[in-house]
């Protein structure tokens, strides 16, 4: 791909980032007439003094929480699967999100409370992160590593169960709305802070970008060039075990960002350089993300639409086309 054409995709990605983001300030379930949003952007005085936080205290982190999540999780997803050489790896394969899933389930369902919910989250992540750490030093190879991450997965996903079958109704359904994830659970004054965390995150994702262009061409073939291979899977595992642990802890489980938004930039951009890729998904997620939260905006009879509702109508059919036109079966 010449660079004229790459310069025209990226800038393409960049504009619909703008796009989206300014959309998802100006359209919502309540109704605010578009010069309404622009005074209160602006700093001017709004007609409604209602629809000034409606639009800085709600929708402005929604988006911002938005941007960063879809770029934490499709970064997180093109690294595994780089790393696994499975076009079908994503952030929840290694257990991580079942291990914030378990951790929430123990505090909703058990104490009945939600106001700690996110550290809770936090730690049933990090207690699996840190086993599937420990275990990808003892082992060698990366399928152990992955097989290993869905069994802690399914050991979690079984508490789950346990708990769900002895709680009391109201903390259940409290549970199940927490798990259809929403871009709406960063507060205005929290979203600084889960800004940076992901920021810690993504910026080692960008400099593992040499490792990973290393291990497309195999493990052997790194080792031979002086790259550490379990040296740099440790790292890889860390950093997307890390912002998927972010992500779910504040946004809840997210489904299909992470597994399908590499495969829509490989198609865009033909290339597996993770130079110009690892950018290129993370500008494409942060897309895919906020055309979902504006998607969960339309008004229902019942409410809005959950966000893992929304997820699947983009991702799966990806996922689909990945797998019946026998690129499932190719390096990614």
């Amino acid at each position: 791909m010449n660079a004229r054409v790459l310069n025209t995709r990226l800038g393409t990605l960049t504009l619909l980032i703008l796009g989206l983001f300014l959309c998802n300030l100006f359209f919502g379930s309540v109704h605010i007439p578009a010069g309404a949003v622009w005074d209160i952007l602006t700093g001017q005085p709004a007609e409604r003094a209602a629809w000034a936080g409606i639009v800085l205290q709600s929708r402005l982190p929604q988006a911002l929480t938005a941007l960063f999540s879809g770029a934490a999780l499709a970064v997180s997803g093109l690294m595994l699967q780089t790393l696994f050489q499975n076009p079908l790896a994503g952030p929840s394969i290694l257990g991580i999100s079942s291990g914030a899933n378990l951790g929430v389930a123990v505090v909703m369902l058990y104490s009945g409370s939600i106001l700690s919910t996110v550290f809770a989250a936090f730690t049933g992540a990090f207690i699996v992160l840190a086993l599937i750490l420990y275990c990808s030093v003892r082992v060698r190879s990366n399928v152990m590593v992955l097989i290993i991450g869905m069994m802690v997965g399914y050991l979690a996903s079984s508490g789950i169960s346990i708990l769900n079958s002895i709680a009391p109704p109201e903390s259940i359904r409290s549970y199940v709305l927490w798990g259809l994830g929403s871009f709406s659970n960063v507060s205005y004054r929290q979203i600084a802070m889960y800004a940076g965390l992901l920021l810690v995150g993504l910026v080692p994702a960008l400099l593992l970008i040499k490792p990973l262009n290393t291990l497309l061409l195999g493990e052997n073939y790194a080792s031979n060039l002086g790259i550490n291979v379990r040296r740099t899977r440790l790292y890889i595992l860390l950093v997307t075990g890390f912002l998927t642990a972010v992500v779910t802890a504040f946004c809840g489980p997210i489904s299909f960002i992470g597994l399908a938004v590499p495969h829509g930039a490989r198609m865009i951009f033909k290339t597996s350089n993770q130079r110009i890729l690892l950018p290129a998904t993370l500008a494409l997620g942060a897309v895919v993300a906020l055309f979902c939260n504006l998607l969960t905006s339309v008004p229902l009879t019942n409410g809005l639409l959950p966000l893992n509702a929304v997820t699947p109508l983009l991702g799966a059919p990806v996922i689909l086309y990945i797998i019946l036109s026998g690129s499932v079966n190719k390096q990614p």
